[in-house]
């Protein structure tokens, strides 16, 4: 009779012990936790279950093998490259362009300059760098003033063309970059024969920067 009212003591302890544990544990219930949080456990070890208890209750340190791994986060996708800049170097010839110790465009220039408008279809234009050049013929300061204005003259005729005036850079350098060299002689006395032989140093040079 003692060992039945003890068994059934017992009984009612561990259900009450249950009812507050799981008071304490509401989002699941299909374990029994001790007054701690803890998940009671049995002599052999093994976590004490309730007959609510389904599989999608499964916690890891009860049932490892039920609970699902969370899936590798999956690599990102790389960003598509952008083109790099392809860069268009055009030289336009200088007797095309420029009379001696004249900045006016002359109708072969023009074309010259149409010529390189139409290349700039189908690219993404970044900019236009036009730089003036002039023969030894005449001072240093004079010659630099020249150059300049043989640059603004070409970014005139591209506007002229349709593009933006923001992206045409224009510089002189006067007569420091000669092609020729000593190939007109040292002298610089002017004459017919050292004009026409200095005309490949009278140009424009126009470098064409995009994407294509």
């Amino acid at each position: 009779m003692n060992k039945q009212i003890t068994k059934l003591t017992l009984l009612a302890s561990l259900g009450m012990s249950a009812s507050v544990a799981l008071a304490q544990v509401p989002n699941n219930d299909g374990y029994l936790f001790d007054t701690r949080g803890v998940v009671a456990r049995s002599g052999f070890g093994l976590c004490w279950k309730t007959t609510r208890w389904t599989p999608a209750m499964a916690i890891a340190e009860c049932d490892p093998e039920l609970v699902k791994k969370p899936e590798p986060p999956k690599p990102a996708t790389p960003p598509a490259a952008t083109p790099k800049p392809a860069a268009q170097k055009v030289t336009l010839a200088a007797d095309a362009l420029f009379d001696f110790d004249k900045a006016v465009l002359r109708p072969e220039g023009k074309a010259k300059l149409d010529d390189v408008t139409g290349k700039l279809k189908g690219m993404k234009l970044e900019v236009i760098i036009a730089v003036g050049h002039t023969d030894r013929i005449g001072s240093d300061k004079y010659n630099q003033k020249l150059s300049e204005k043989r640059a603004e003259a070409v970014k005139a005729h591209l506007v002229g063309k349709g593009v933006e005036p923001n992206r045409i850079y224009t510089e002189g350098k006067g007569e420091k970059q000669s092609v020729t060299g000593d190939k007109c002689g040292k002298s610089d006395k002017k004459s017919k024969k050292l004009i026409e032989c200095l005309q490949p140093d009278r140009r424009v040079e126009i470098e064409v920067i995009g994407t294509k």
